[in-house]
């Protein structure tokens, strides 16, 4: 009986290469070349640009200027062709394909779109169309969003609310610690009698600094 099982045990050993080989040569022969040209239908021209993409997998490639196209895929997959101004077009690779070539030559019909009906009607009178054009609000363009993102009014109340960052709160820390350091001992002065303080006060007042928002 343990002669038994050592025998089992040295065919099975012998028998797993065997089967990865088996698997290996499968999945090897299930890999195709699939290339080709798309084209007009009906003037046989090739389309650039065209999207091949493999259905259920984030993998395709798009034609070159001569519509030409070459990918890798596996027996059974579908093939979707695709193209703003075409219809698509889908392809199934054969199960039972004989190498791993394939080749197509892939026709595609233009897809015409239909917009809805613009209808562009007068001013009833010269008058409506100059009243209507003065009173047209034009958006503001980039340049004129930027001017009024750095204004003075702009800048001083996101001044007031914007936090600071590290390097500001750090400045502000050693400025305090110096100001303490030189003032140690004695008392600070008082913005009350400097009159830079007095002007910047009245400044503020006028811009309307302190009224309640």
């Amino acid at each position: 009986m343990k002669k038994l099982i050592q025998y089992l045990a040295i065919a099975a050993f012998l028998a797993v290469p065997s089967i990865a080989k088996a698997q290996f040569e499968t999945a090897r022969d299930s890999v195709v070349q699939l290339y080709g040209v798309i084209m007009t239908a009906d003037s046989l021209v090739g389309i650039p640009a065209v999207s091949v993409t493999i259905k259920g997998q984030n993998r395709g490639t798009i034609t070159n200027d001569q519509g030409v196209f070459s990918i890798v895929v596996l027996k059974g997959d579908e093939i979707e062709f695709s193209h703003v101004s075409y219809k698509p077009k889908t392809i199934t690779i054969p199960r039972n394909l004989e190498g791993n070539q394939y080749s197509v030559i892939q026709l595609m019909v233009q897809d015409t779109v239909y917009l809805p009906a613009t209808i562009i009607k007068p001013r009833p009178t010269p008058e409506q169309f100059a009243r209507d054009f003065v009173n047209t609000k034009v958006p503001d363009d980039d340049i004129e969003i930027a001017r009024q993102n750095t204004s003075a009014a702009k800048r001083r109340v996101l001044l007031r609310t914007v936090p600071g960052d590290g390097q500001e709160a750090t400045n502000i820390q050693f400025k305090n610690i110096a100001n303490r350091a030189v003032y140690q001992g004695q008392m600070p002065p008082m913005n009350i009698f400097n009159p830079a303080a007095w002007a910047d006060f009245i400044q503020a007042w006028k811009r309307g600094d302190f009224k309640n928002k």
